[in-house]
């Protein structure tokens, strides 16, 4: 039996802030990972974009308090230039922000929209085999009725980058099926090495946007660039589907929850506690209600009414049932 390699000293771990929602967020997470995550091995890095011609407006953290209360939660505020994509394409921010950590570290990037809900000391990751979020659906390519097929379109972006598909195939699925194609949810992912990763992820995102192959004419490349481009990356660099145990990431140690309505929709008893525990102190309360997705839902009850409108047991299988109940009753914020 293969060695598990050793253990790194750090682990940088990477988020995205921003002015709006996703400052409010990157503070959730700096208090669930303080709350959960023992020890000074992984640090936090809140990414944040800089003003520049890709952004009208300035995308930096405010207001100032914000941007303090993060910091006091041991993270560190990690400015970064966006050269490509900007407000045209932000999900481009996490590809862009890569490279503003340390060479030759070890990395795990989650989208902002997370909870930290165990400790990451935990998990066993192999930094040398990168991975992604397999919390998934089957959401790209779309295929047409006389276009081509799930094989064609993802052998051509293979055949692009000289990478080998066949051994990207998970054989027991079926042909034409989604899931028998690496596929991946761009909410976490990990490597030895931030500018590695980034160069390739940048480099494939790039020539998919500006040149795609002729299989995918017709298919839309935004918002799912990302995740297009996120298989291809870890194939190249070793990684796949099985580089780590499934229950520990999108299960006990991270819950990617998306938005509020959803996450009391949907999410566990422990990860609703958690959540209205660490927002619950007066200052941070103060910072939060600024935010009116996590003031109606937190505080003033709504996502306690969105919680009863399901039976976690029995939820829908996709996410468009969940969504269009929450609508449907008046609950819906973003």
């Amino acid at each position: 039996m293969a060695r598990r390699p050793a253990k790194p000293k750090q682990v940088n771990v990477l988020i995205i802030g921003q002015m709006g929602r996703l400052a409010h967020e990157a503070l959730l997470f700096a208090l669930s990972m303080r709350h959960s995550t023992q020890g000074t091995r992984f640090r936090l890095h809140v990414a944040e974009p800089q003003p520049g011609p890709l952004w009208p407006n300035d995308p930096t953290i405010r207001p100032e308090p914000l941007r303090e209360m993060i910091a006091a939660q041991g993270a560190t505020i990690l400015p970064f230039e966006s050269h490509h994509f900007g407000a045209e394409y932000p999900f481009g921010n996490k590809i862009e922000a890569l490279f503003a950590l340390p060479e030759g570290e070890p990395f795990v990037f989650f989208d902002t929209d997370t909870l930290i809900t165990g400790d990451l000391n935990d998990v066993p990751f192999d930094f040398t085999r990168p991975a992604a979020s397999l919390r998934v659906e089957g959401t790209w390519p779309q295929i047409e009725l006389y276009g081509p097929g799930y094989g064609a379109i993802w052998k051509s972006l293979y055949d692009r980058f000289g990478l080998d598909f066949q051994s990207s195939l998970d054989l027991a699925q079926p042909d034409e099926y989604w899931r028998r194609y690496l596929y991946f949810n761009a909410g976490f992912f990990f490597y030895k090495c931030p500018h590695a990763f980034g160069r390739a992820y940048l480099d494939m995102a790039l020539s998919i946007r500006n040149d795609p192959p002729e299989e995918l004419i017709c298919q839309p490349l935004m918002p799912w660039l990302d995740q297009i481009a996120l298989p291809l990356v870890v194939h190249k660099l070793g990684g796949g589907r099985d580089a780590l145990e499934p229950g520990w990431l999108d299960g006990r140690v991270s819950v990617h929850y998306r938005n509020m309505p959803l996450l009391y929709a949907r999410e566990s008893d422990d990860t609703v506690d958690l959540l209205e525990r660490i927002a619950a102190p007066n200052p941070v309360k103060k910072l939060l209600k600024e935010y009116e997705p996590f003031k109606r839902m937190i505080y003033q009850g709504r996502g306690r009414k969105v919680r009863a409108l399901f039976d976690r047991d029995h939820l829908p299988s996709r996410e468009q049932p969940i969504r269009q109940r929450i609508k449907k009753n008046g609950f819906w914020l973003v």
